[in-house]
């Protein structure tokens, strides 16, 4: 286990998460549910599988694409993504 990678990583995605839909989604349905368990169960599997769907795309993308682009095209997914939900159209 690469520690310096985990910790990066585990820094990086905690950052990332706090304060986001998908926090504040598990905050409204504990409150309504009242079932704090299941809603971190559930939460918890899903955050896990979006992961492993992601780590699993970008090990395969990483064989046949240069990093520096696989950065590149992120980037300009997150500008694209952005502006349309500034722009109110999504």
């Amino acid at each position: 286990m690469d520690w310096k990678v985990f910790l990066a990583t585990f820094g990086t995605v905690f950052l990332a998460e706090m304060g986001d839909k998908t926090q504040l989604a598990a905050l409204t349905m504990t409150a309504e549910t009242r079932a704090p368990l299941s809603v971190l169960i559930g939460a918890s599997l899903a955050l896990f599988t979006a992961t492993l769907i992601g780590v699993a795309v970008g090990g395969l993308i990483s064989q046949w694409v240069a990093q520096e682009w696989i950065k590149r095209l992120a980037g300009a997914a997150f500008i694209v993504i952005g502006t349309i939900m500034f722009l109110g159209k999504w």
